[in-house]
């Protein structure tokens, strides 16, 4: 950030990644960031051990361990898709009680090579949850209804998911 930006933008002191850096294919890496999702009242994932995957035009992917989630919460769904980096995705579905949402995460159970550490983990739409946090930030849903993005202040976009981003 130039100092002009710093004196007009006071407020803004970390630094701010552009989604237009990631890579593609993407790229997994580890964070220790707080990352937490509720539903229902609960809190369904808590974890300092997440793998935070970074794409070309997406806000990242936070996928938990399911040692840090609640598991007896998750019911296996069947809808099935296919990344072309990641592999086959698996879909879970959220019951607290009785409320459900519906493919409210996903998972790569056997992902595809460069990506085995995401083995083990889920990742939840922040617009089929109650609330989703990045330390202390409420995270926001990338648009779109695919897309499974979480938008920050740390992130700047444009993001893939908008009308007329579909061949970006």
């Amino acid at each position: 950030m130039t100092p002009r930006e710093k004196r007009e933008f006071p407020e803004q002191t970390q630094a701010r990644e552009s989604v237009w850096d990631y890579p593609r294919p993407p790229k997994v890496e580890p964070t220790t960031k707080r990352i937490r999702v509720q539903f229902a009242g609960e809190v369904v994932a808590d974890t300092q051990r997440a793998m935070r995957v970074l794409e070309t035009s997406h806000p990242p992917v936070y996928y938990i361990p399911r040692a840090d989630l609640r598991a007896d919460l998750l019911l296996a769904d069947s809808p099935r898709t296919f990344c072309e980096f990641k592999g086959l995705a698996s879909y879970w579905t959220l019951r607290v009680r009785d409320k459900l949402s519906a493919n409210a995460a996903w998972s790569y159970e056997r992902p595809s090579p460069g990506y085995e550490a995401i083995s083990g983990h889920l990742a939840f739409y922040v617009a089929r949850v109650d609330a989703c946090f990045v330390n202390d930030e409420r995270v926001q849903a990338q648009p779109g209804e695919f897309y499974g993005g979480w938008m920050t202040s740390e992130v700047i976009g444009p993001f893939k998911g908008k009308p007329g981003s579909a061949r970006w």
